[in-house]
């Protein structure tokens, strides 16, 4: 009879539940300096999360980048501040994305990098 007890109470009825995902870390202090850069000047055309979508993309051809792809995230950091400064056109590219080198100091446009670096869409 005692071991039907234990028989009984070595038994889980309850499915485990797997652990939940690490929640993502906070934005840096600069990174968030550079959201704040980028809603100014990037996210009318870029969307406020970077996706390709704000609110004047569907005026623009070709449509702005959806800046969270992860083919995208594979540039530099030295490749993403350069078309930040320069420009579409200054980098081969569109020239709709007007270049930010004489608006944005040095220091904003390594804090937009940042910024855009957290973006990056993660893994299903």
């Amino acid at each position: 009879m005692a071991f039907a007890g234990l028989a009984a109470c070595s038994r889980s009825t309850t499915p485990v539940q797997p652990a939940p995902a690490p929640a993502a870390p906070a934005p840096s202090y600069e990174a968030q300096l550079g959201r704040d850069v980028f809603a100014h000047y990037c996210a009318t055309c870029h969307g406020d999360t970077g996706a390709g979508d704000g609110f004047n993309a569907y005026n623009l051809d070709p449509h702005p980048r959806d800046l969270s792809d992860p083919a995208f995230q594979k540039k530099t950091d030295v490749e993403l501040a350069d078309t930040i400064r320069r420009g579409g056109a200054g980098v081969g590219l569109s020239n709709l994305m007007p270049p930010w080198g004489r608006t944005l100091t040095e220091r904003q446009v390594g804090e937009v990098v940042l910024y855009v670096r957290s973006l990056k869409k993660t893994a299903p």
